[in-house]
């Protein structure tokens, strides 16, 4: 499933802890991880691919960390 996540809305966000979702759900390696959270905390949408059981856990954990995201298919 495709998803495009949009912004991060936190306060305090937390650049660590989004790098590990990326890490955990879209299956990213831990620089390309970083690299993507960075571009999402600068304002600019990021796209990944997540599959399987671990859909509804994703927009769980990016709901919790205040991520903005749209579903594209």
């Amino acid at each position: 499933m495709q998803i495009q996540l949009l912004s991060c809305d936190a306060k305090k966000p937390d650049r660590r802890a989004i790098a590990k979702a990326l890490e955990t759900y879209a299956g990213m390696d831990n620089y390309t991880a970083r690299e993507n959270a960075g571009f999402l905390l600068d304002g600019s949408p990021v796209e990944i691919e997540v599959e399987g059981k671990t859909t509804s856990s994703a927009f769980r954990a990016f709901r919790k960390l205040d991520v903005d995201y749209e579903i594209m298919d």
